[in-house]
Order: structure tokens, then sequence, then C-alpha cells
């Protein structure tokens, strides 16, 4: 397909499903939220983590968009010991254990066990960053994000990526750390609901195949989000909901989702400009049709370059 030349600007299109810079705020009606974020305070490194570079000397910053889970965990045995003293003093009956952990380290009398905890991201239950909170705001969110017992909650990190953990740091995990500089928490029974529903679908039918076109979308983004297609596709996963409209469309029309492919767009020059290409058949007669986006990883923050279109190819 002939490529067009670029315009640099952010799509009308470009809408989250849902607004995740309003999950970190109180929640309202019909919004899930899950996060308070706390007033801006001085920044929050622990000792030793040389996170504002990238892994060695000269390298260009590698930039984190990952999906996963935030869990908390204890770096020592002094710091464990502490936080059941602390339980202890508290209220904690009737609580699971991540409750607990919650309920203790969101106290502000507590707030430098919260300095002292490992924030641990894990990717499938895999570990595979230790974050890092910038300042208190971003340590506030790390709290909350443990708040919740759902099994289907899902957290989204954004930051640059560290060195490895020194062994010391987090009780012998060594995985590279993060500094994050913006975190976002969603359940997925909210994220399915803010998905557009289209003029003539059956609410029924409409959140089946929501349901199955999100846990597709999520294979996608099953990776740690450091390369460029995948920082790609966890972009268009939260926030592009055209590619979720296009697929219920395709669906009711008798067209099921066959294949994605990430690649680099001919357009990346000075940008680093990636294209993500749907193909749906047709169950009856086996026609193939192609749709792509493009969105730009250059920098920490990707947008969305070129809104879903049909591909043809060359």
């Amino acid at each position: 397909m002939e490529e067009k030349e670029r315009v640099v600007e952010k799509h009308p299109d470009e809408k989250p499903l849902a607004d995740l810079s309003e999950m970190s705020a109180p929640a309202s009606p019909g919004i899930p939220g899950t996060v308070v974020p706390a007033q801006e305070e001085a920044p929050v490194e622990p000792q030793g983590c040389g996170c504002g570079n990238s892994g060695g000397a000269g390298d260009d910053p590698s930039f984190i968009y990952a999906i996963g889970t935030i869990e908390a965990r204890f770096p020592s045995m002094g710091v464990e010991k502490e936080f059941v003293q602390a339980v202890k003093e508290g209220k904690t009956a009737n609580l699971t254990d991540r409750q607990v952990l919650y309920e203790i380290m969101s106290q502000e009398n507590n707030r430098y066990l919260a300095r002292e905890v490992c924030f641990v991201f894990t990717v499938e239950s895999m570990d595979t960053y230790i974050l890092v909170p910038k300042t208190g705001a971003e340590l506030n969110l790390l709290i909350e994000a443990i708040k919740s017992t759902k099994a289907g909650d899902r957290d989204v990190i954004i930051g640059t990526r560290g060195p490895i953990a020194p062994p010391d740091m987090c009780n012998g995990l060594q995985v590279p750390l993060v500094m994050c500089d913006r975190i976002y928490s969603f359940d997925i029974e909210g994220f399915i609901n803010a998905i557009p529903q289209p003029k003539g679908m059956e609410k029924g039918a409409f959140k089946n195949a929501a349901e199955e076109l999100f846990y597709k979308i999520m294979q996608l983004a099953d990776n740690v989000g450091e390369l460029d297609e995948h920082r790609t596709v966890n972009y268009i996963a939260l926030r592009y909901s055209a590619i979720y409209a296009l697929a219920l469309e395709m669906f009711a029309a008798d067209k099921s989702l066959s294949g994605v492919e990430v690649l680099p767009s001919r357009l990346s020059s000075t940008r680093r400009i990636v294209q993500v290409i749907f193909s749906y058949v047709n169950r009856s007669t086996d026609v193939t049709e192609k749709y792509f986006t493009r969105v730009d990883v250059t920098e920490k923050w990707p947008f969305l370059v070129s809104k879903l279109q049909p591909f043809y190819e060359r």
C-alpha cells in the first residue's frame, strides 16, 4: 500500500476505553476508580538505585509501557518483622493478607514501611521489574495498586528502565529497575463495559464478543513492555478504542480476527513508527480484510500517527 507523508499529531480517534487518568482519581458513577493520588513529595529512590540512567553509560534510555500486576514484598527479615509489629498495633480482623498489607502501608504513620518494601511488577506471574517511584505521588499509586484482591485486575506502568537490581535490594531478586512516571490500575469488567457497543448488536452478543476480543488483545500484550512492538501493542490495547469497535463490527458481519502483525513502518526515519495490521477473515467466503494503524514510539509517551484504515498489500 502506498504510504502517504506522515502528519505527527494526535488523532481525534485516540480515545481510551476507560479514561485511565480518571481511574487515578476517586471513583465516580460508572467509572472503575482505584487510586487516590497523593500530594507531591520529594523524590523516593532506594539506595543504590541509579534508575535515572539506562543500563550503561552513554546508552539511550529504554522506555517501558507494560501491563501486569504489582506486588509488595519484604526486602529483608528486619523489614518483615517491623511490619508484623505494625500489624499488631492495627485492626486487621476479617482481612486477607493482601488487604492487611494495604491497610498498614496506607496509613500515614506507616509511610516509612512503604518506602522500605519492594514493589515488584509481574507479567503472567513472572517477576519482571522492581518499581521505583519518582515522588511520593507515585509511591501512593503503588500502595493503592495492591489494594484490590480481584484476580482480573491489571496494572499499567510507564517509565524508564534502569540497571539490574543489586542482590541486597529485594531479598536477592535481580531484575531490571524501572523508574515509574505513571501508574494505572483497572479491572477487566469495567474495561469491557467501556468498549463502545455497535448499533444493532444485542447486549448479550456484544458482551460475549467483547470479552473474547479483550482476551485475544491481552494475549498480544503478554510481554515485558520494552521493545517498540511491545509498547505499541500495549498502548493501542489500552488507549485506542477504535480497534475494539472495528472488531465488534467484523463479528457482527460474520468475520473473525485471524491475525495481528506488528511491523516497523516505512515512514520511520528520524522517528520510530510502528504499524499494527489486523486481519479479519469472512467465515463464509474465506476472504481476508486487513486494517492498520500507526503509532510513534520514539519517546516515553507513545501516540497515534494514523487512525485505523484499510490495508492493501503492495
